[in-house]
């Protein structure tokens, strides 16, 4: 996780790593007038603040800043065979493979992943920043390392929610169907109090599909085929 990832982009390093893409030098050009030297500034009302001239970040709500994002972080990659870099925006999820209790290789990959951040101008958020581990040994419980970013260690977890699909250690989906559950309950509710007041049924299934059919849905085809029978019976029981 970083902190405030898209302000901190620094168009002439962003220009820099779309040239060595093979972007036009005239497109790079433009990109970079898009970005520098951007005035704003905030009005409530008749009140206006002064103007701030902004020549870092990527503007948010610019149909381009995702896209120009992830150009930017394009050359953070993985620099062992064991370790995988995964990225959705701005979230980064770092993936090692620990065998024989040799964590090298892991911890390394971390420290690249620090020194990656600080030469692009990205800081990582280690309060949001999480470790899970999952452990398919048989054998007597194993001993980690602590993970630290900046002299901070990083928080153990026994699952993490990532991209709306919460992962456990056990790699269950207990937890997940669990919080899909709760949180359709809680929309139940709402939809029947609508329906107290007599709603058209059309207006109710437009609800239904809308608040809690798409929970229950929501990357379904990624945890539904390995969730127990347990598990969806109890999804089954929030509709029936």
């Amino acid at each position: 996780m970083y902190s405030s990832a898209f302000n901190t982009i620094i168009p002439s390093l962003l220009t820099t790593k779309l040239e060595d893409l093979g972007l036009h030098t005239s497109l790079c050009d433009w990109i970079s007038n898009l970005l520098t030297d951007r005035p704003q500034s905030v009005r409530v009302g008749n009140c206006a603040s002064s103007t701030l001239t902004l020549s870092t970040g990527d503007p948010q709500g610019c149909v381009l800043s995702p896209l120009l994002y992830s150009l930017y972080t394009y050359d953070c990659t993985a620099t062992s065979s064991s370790t995988i870099i995964v990225k959705f925006a701005d979230d980064t999820v770092v993936m090692g493979l620990i065998s024989d209790n040799d964590e090298r290789a892991y911890l390394e990959e971390i420290k690249h992943l620090e020194s990656w951040c600080q030469e692009n101008n990205l800081l990582l958020n280690v309060s949001k920043t999480k470790e899970l581990i999952v452990d398919c040994s048989k054998k007597q419980e194993r001993h980690y390392q602590p993970v630290r970013i900046s002299g901070t260690r990083v928080e153990r977890v026994e699952s993490f929610r990532y991209l709306g699909v919460h992962i456990s250690q056990d790699l269950s989906w207990s937890h997940h169907t669990n919080s899909l559950a709760k949180k359709a309950r809680q929309r139940l509710y709402h939809l029947r109090r609508l329906r107290d007041f007599r709603l058209p049924s059309k207006v109710l299934q437009n609800f239904y599909t809308c608040t809690i059919e798409s929970i229950l849905t929501g990357n379904i085809t990624i945890w539904f085929g390995n969730s127990t029978k347990q598990d969806r019976q109890a999804l089954q029981r929030v509709v029936c």
